[in-house]
């Protein structure tokens, strides 16, 4: 996080541009990491902040919450959320950089809110509140035909079995915003103050309007984050037309190569679902269909985050 500077210093700004809510405020950090976060909180004025880490990083951020002299006001705690008691009832603010990849994949949404379930007060803040996934299309041959196609024929035999384990296989990566084909489409805008642990799995639908005549060989997925109780609104995409971040974005890749026009739409919904047997995992299927004047399909793929 710390060399990531879009979410490090969003995360700063929106701290120090709003010492009024945390003047004198007690502050829970979950995943606090380094303690990076609750050294903003503490040096904001909060009353007193619990950073709690569940890895050996806990120990670490004990060291350098004393270096920086804010033992008196920051406690760091090792353990998970769910496991722990706070030496206190209740805490004004919950501050987390709890997102994964594809918003959702690998996430500590659930931690979270149970966080906010057990100790916020009733009008308590939890920054981030909102965040937003996006789909949009890209044309993308050269890394298709460079990383899938080429499992058809490797060296005289046919791999294909692979390529198969290779389209369900959702692609982190940078993509840049010269392949974008289509419109964004946003799927879902989830208020963390208010959602439950259910409602981060979702069907959406879609309507992807081709901006130009191209090819469309991938959907790419990303998100926004927002911090809504700030003096000002704040917050940071992930978007392809942004600044890049260490989420980068998250590349599904059709069977179809589809042949579009301006004007022309591919139409569908997205199913999101945390894997039955791993939750921090998740489930993808996306149904879409285009009937256009050089390219006419329907498909239903699955892919898996793992």
């Amino acid at each position: 996080m710390l060399k990531d500077l879009v979410r490090t210093k969003t995360y700063q700004n929106v701290i120090y541009q709003n010492k009024f809510l945390f003047k004198d405020k007690v502050v829970l950090d979950v995943g606090a990491g380094t303690g990076i976060l609750s050294l903003f909180c503490a040096k904001a004025g909060a009353k007193h902040v619990y950073a709690v880490e569940c890895s050996d990083m806990a120990e670490r951020a004990k060291e350098i919450v004393e270096t920086n002299g804010f033992s008196n006001v920051v406690t760091v705690l090792k353990g998970k959320i769910e496991e722990l008691e706070l030496p206190v009832a209740k805490v004004d603010i919950i501050i987390s950089e709890w997102m994964g990849y594809f918003l959702l994949f690998e996430n500590m949404l659930n931690t979270v809110l149970y966080a906010r379930d057990k100790w916020l007060v009733d009008d308590g803040i939890l920054l981030p509140d909102k965040c937003s996934l996006f789909l949009t299309a890209i044309e993308d041959a050269e890394y298709k035909e460079d990383k899938i196609e080429f499992w058809n024929n490797v060296y005289g035999f046919d791999m294909s079995c692979i390529k198969k384990q290779a389209m369900m296989e959702p692609l982190v990566d940078t993509v840049d915003q010269n392949q974008i084909v289509t419109n964004s489409q946003l799927l879902k805008t989830m208020d963390i103050s208010k959602m439950t642990p259910g409602d981060a799995s979702f069907t959406a639908p879609f309507k992807l309007i081709a901006e130009r005549d191209d090819f469309i060989h991938a959907l790419v997925a990303y998100f926004d984050v927002s911090f809504t109780k700030c003096h000002k609104l704040m917050g940071f995409s992930t978007g392809p037309r942004s600044r890049s971040t260490h989420w980068k974005q998250t590349v599904l890749y059709l069977e179809d190569v589809l042949t579009v026009c301006q004007g022309e739409s591919i139409v569908g919904t997205m199913t999101v679902a945390q894997n039955k047997k791993n939750p921090r995992d998740i489930d993808i299927m996306l149904k879409y269909s285009l009937n256009g004047q050089r390219c006419t399909v329907s498909r239903v793929q699955y892919y898996k985050m793992r």
